[in-house]
């Protein structure tokens, strides 16, 4: 009864953060802001995983193509279809679910703490629009994110496989060319964008309704970002069967 209950209030606070907007003057600056903290400050943490992930793939690969008859080509390939349908969209957001999530918790759950909320309330903002609307515009630009991902997991193949020793650079690009379908670069960007809003509310939603004192945001952050992943996972699995199925 308890998850039909945050279910509805869920529903409840993406309704309200599109009602009464907030000033575009204002507006604007709230989500140039958020972009910059949500999407801009997390490209560091992005490279460096992507790049040792697809070089991971690349290696694991390599060590596991013992029969001399299968292509060396094949490693361009895993890393390809490994990166693009999987590592880069949803291990990354999965990330993002603990560093952006939680951010958000914390910030959002601490202006409720400080009575901050109490009083944009009192002046007649629309508090959840004003805190909330500027994070899903912002997350937007999130799938900017994961195509530099996916280049960066790509590359770091590439590196780990022919600086390794494992391949030539022209088989790893024959690899990543064979059998290449265009659709799954849109696949991997829908569930981004999905996934990107998911980072923006759900942790806003633990953040806002969040009731106690400091100690409590600090376990409102953690339990973000638990639903967040689960969610998330659910959701990869959903759009994988109904998109690629």
């Amino acid at each position: 009864m308890n998850y039909l209950a945050s279910i509805g209030s869920y529903a409840i606070m993406i309704r309200e953060v599109f009602k009464k907007p907030t000033k575009w003057r204002i507006m604007k600056s709230l989500i140039l802001k958020e972009i910059d903290e949500l999407v801009y400050g997390s490209l560091g943490i992005i490279i460096f995983i992507s790049f040792f992930i697809g070089a991971v793939v690349a290696i694991q690969t390599a060590l596991n193509l013992t029969n001399p008859i299968i292509p060396r080509s094949l490693i361009g390939f895993a890393t390809r279809q490994s990166v693009i349908l999987e590592f880069a969209p949803t291990f990354v957001s999965i990330i993002m679910a603990g560093k952006v999530g939680s951010y958000i918790t914390s910030s959002i759950g601490t202006m409720r703490v400080t009575e901050q909320i109490d009083a944009l309330e009192v002046m007649g903002v629309n508090s959840l629009n004003y805190l909330v609307f500027p994070k899903i515009i912002a997350m937007l630009f999130y799938p900017f994110a994961i195509a530099i991902s996916m280049y960066v997991g790509v590359f770091g193949g590439w590196i780990a496989g022919v600086f390794g020793g494992f391949l030539t650079s022209a088989d790893f690009v024959s690899g990543l060319q064979t059998d290449f379908v265009p659709f799954h670069i849109a696949y991997a960007f829908i569930k981004t964008l999905i996934f990107a809003f998911i980072i923006a509310t759900i942790p806003s939603f633990h953040g806002y309704y969040m009731k106690g004192g400091a100690l409590e945001v600090g376990k409102a952050s953690t339990t973000s970002f638990v639903w967040t992943s689960v969610v998330i996972i659910i959701l990869n699995y959903l759009l994988t069967q109904l998109l690629l199925g």
